[in-house]
């Protein structure tokens, strides 16, 4: 907003600016309006006050057409204004660019989860480098709480049971802060973090000699084993679930008639939910992984089956269920 303004949070993302030059437009024509109003308001009183008791009122004639256009399209061409700027901001907020890094946040009381695309992982910190568009796919482990960083004008509600998105790219270097807001428990005010923005070199430095803050977690392959998942989502004619080589990102025909787009949402339903979504060929037979994986390896399963390539043209079925037993 104002450069070094103790009232205000610093400019410090690609969308900080824009977000704020919408959110001056709109008080500031609040304010002219608010002004106008009770400056005629007052006027009116003055100019048309009660003057002795025996004083009575004149009606106004005349034509008013022109007056009742100008206070009805002025103030609807401002607020039209507003829509279509306000839905230029949120669609930009809304999509990442194409060259995103992909980060995972897990909000969980009372603490913030980051995972960094090489595995890496934090605690209420989060390092990111400089100029370098960041995309968020959060969930919660528990109730609903919100991702904020207001110097980048970022705020978006993470929800247990699904994934939400937002990006940001951050412009400046140093250290900025992350709330939760959204009340979440009696610790709300704690569920606080911080982001770090470095140069690139110093970014790779610290990937490379930094201590991962979280917990051992088995990487998506080896989960894959774990739980069973290979011994029937196999990749040859005889599997009993859908082959998943090459699915990630394609459309997927299912029972029922409708189509889904196998992505991050949809893997994480096929493992938690298995018989929400039957694919096409197949039958309900999988089980349901619920209560019994943590987000961070629904995660570490998704992009192991991101990862997954076509074996061949001539390939079965496809689906999403990184689960043992077949697929739904």
């Amino acid at each position: 907003m104002l450069p070094n303004s103790p009232v205000f949070p610093p400019v410090s993302s690609t969308l900080a600016s824009k977000v704020d030059l919408l959110f001056f437009f709109t008080v500031g024509v609040s304010v002219l309006f608010s002004v106008l109003i009770v400056a005629t308001i007052v006027a009116f009183l003055v100019k048309y006050r009660r003057r002795h008791a025996a004083e009575t009122g004149q009606e106004i004639k005349g034509n008013t057409l022109i007056l009742e256009l100008a206070w009805s399209i002025i103030p609807l061409g401002l607020v039209m204004i507003s829509f279509f700027w306000g839905a230029a901001v949120f669609f930009e907020s809304s999509r990442p660019p194409a060259d995103a890094w992909s980060f995972h946040v897990y909000g969980k009381q009372w603490m913030w989860k980051v995972e960094h695309p090489e595995g890496k992982r934090e605690i209420n910190e989060f390092h990111v480098p400089v100029n370098q568009a960041v995309k968020l796919t959060m969930t919660s482990e528990d109730v609903i709480h919100n991702f904020s960083v207001p110097a980048f004008r970022l705020k978006m509600d993470v929800l247990p049971g699904r994934y939400t998105t937002a990006w940001f790219k951050a412009t400046k270097t140093g250290t900025y802060h992350i709330f939760c807001d959204q009340y979440c428990g009696v610790d709300h005010s704690k569920m606080v973090g911080k982001i770090h923005v470095l140069e690139p070199q110093d970014y790779q430095k610290w990937l490379v000699g930094g201590a991962s803050a979280g917990g051992a977690v088995a990487t998506g392959g080896e989960l894959f084993v774990a739980k069973a998942c290979n011994t029937c989502h196999r990749s040859d004619s005889s599997a009993r679930a859908p082959i998943l080589d090459g699915v990630f990102g394609k459309s997927v025909s299912l029972a029922d008639g409708r189509t889904v787009l196998a992505d991050e949402s949809y893997v994480r339903e096929s493992i938690l939910s298995p018989a929400s979504k039957i694919v096409q060929g197949y039958q309900p037979i999988m089980p349901t992984f619920k209560d019994q994986i943590s987000e961070e390896e629904i995660v570490q399963l998704i992009r192991y089956i991101q990862d997954l390539k076509p074996a061949g043209a001539a390939a079965a079925p496809a689906a999403a269920a990184p689960a043992a037993g077949g697929k739904s």
